[in-house]
């Protein structure tokens, strides 16, 4: 018999979300599921943005015919569409960021895993707790940690806890670290971080020789104009930063599939002998042999979010959610539950009773009031005591569910 992936056996259960679907379905076993209201997993809910689906009719009508007809494309992605993020994302905010330091692709999640294919073995990596747990699962996977703790998390990662005391903000570890796992806003928290706060992040980097892996997925959620949306914006960061942005939350492209990631050409490693590698060749590389490119169709569906229409749509989309979240932290606050976050993100930290754990609140909740949230322990040891609502989901549910939790 062939032998299986070891790393794999190291994962101490199932993925975070498959659990909460597991416990939902075994719920609906014994009451109905049509009265759940799932504020758990930050999928969106509303329909795409016109100006997207236009531009994805009008090319499916091209690839009808021999001249608008389009095979493979380029693995990097079409030029048009990385000219327009560098132009309405970067260029415009002051970050000196090129087209061709852009790859286009089918999701962060993919790309903050497989970035390790271009990393060696034995650099050492730092993650927040919480985090989001794909960070510590595709390290688990890939060789990069060693055994899982009794206590939670696994040996070989430092791991930074953001809580209560410290804001939800990291510190900065004493020691040097190779690679630095950042996401802000983040999720799950919703915390932020300032400019002069992220200035010493990346002053860290570059004394240390270390990475950051800057995940901004929800930096179109960003209310206070004092807080960074790229890790670009800080001086430095060019030679110590990949960046990961995505189109799945700000424009609906969770069920369409279309993100990016940023490499400046600035950003090396080095060899065992010693030799500067540029990061940006390595990813080139891996990006051409191992996939093909986002779909055409879907490409210029991204494209148009950068039109009058598109920015107008997805501001809606935008504040949509964030109106939600707004509603989500008045009325728990109002019901006596300490609340965090939902203010420069889609996504609300709250403290559960003190007589129950993360996951009992998460099955108090769905037994009693038919609401799927997701337990703050699932993103890490320090997450526990901690629960996690998403904004995502429709006006009237949003307040359905919270009329329900505040009359349990």
């Amino acid at each position: 018999m062939v032998l299986v992936n070891e790393n794999y056996l190291k994962l101490k259960a199932g993925y975070l979300f498959p659990e909460i679907s597991k416990r939902v379905s075994l719920h609906t076993q014994k009451k109905s599921s049509e009265n759940i209201i799932k504020l758990g997993i930050g999928d969106v809910t509303e329909p795409l943005p016109k100006a997207c689906v236009k531009a994805m009719n009008n090319a499916l009508k091209e690839m009808e015919t021999h001249a608008g007809f389009k095979g493979y494309g380029p693995e990097q992605g079409y030029i048009w569409l990385r000219e327009k993020i560098a132009n309405n994302e970067f260029l415009s905010k002051g970050c000196k960021i090129n087209p061709d330091e852009i790859f286009i692709s089918d999701g962060s999640k993919c790309d903050s895993s497989n970035i390790l294919d271009i990393l060696g073995q034995d650099n050492s990596i730092a993650v927040t707790d919480p985090v989001y747990p794909v960070y510590v699962d595709s390290n688990v996977m890939t060789g990069r940690t060693g055994n899982p703790l009794e206590e939670g998390g696994y040996e070989g990662l430092t791991y930074l806890p953001i809580n209560e005391d410290n804001g939800f903000k990291p510190q900065i570890p004493q020691q040097k670290v190779d690679i630095i796992y950042l996401c802000f806003p983040n999720n799950p928290t919703g915390a932020t971080v300032s400019r002069k706060e992220l200035k010493r992040w990346v002053d860290y980097a570059i004394q240390n020789n270390s990475l950051i892996f800057f995940d901004a997925a929800y930096e179109a959620f960003i209310q206070d104009e004092d807080i960074p949306h790229s890790i670009y914006e800080i001086e430095g960061a060019k030679s110590c930063a990949i960046e990961f942005r995505s189109f799945s939350k700000n424009a609906g492209f969770t069920g369409v599939r279309c993100a990016y990631t940023v490499i400046p050409k600035t950003l090396s490693g080095k060899n065992l002998n010693g030799e500067k590698i540029q990061l940006w060749s390595l990813w080139n590389r891996r990006q051409s042999t191992k996939f093909n490119g986002v779909s055409y169709v879907v490409q210029k569906g991204a494209e148009a979010i950068y039109t009058k229409e598109g920015k107008e749509e997805v501001k809606h989309l935008i504040d949509f959610y964030m109106n939600n979240a707004s509603i989500m932290r008045e009325e728990l606050q109002s019901s006596g539950f300490t609340v965090f976050g939902g203010t420069n993100a889609p996504y609300v930290w709250m403290k559960v009773p003190e007589t129950m754990s993360s996951w009992d609140f998460f099955d108090y909740l769905l037994d009693k009031a038919n609401i799927v949230g997701t337990p703050g322990s699932g993103f890490g040891k320090a997450g526990e005591g901690y629960f996690r609502l998403s904004a995502f989901n429709s006006l009237d549910n949003v307040v359905d569910a919270m009329n329900r939790i505040t009359n349990i």
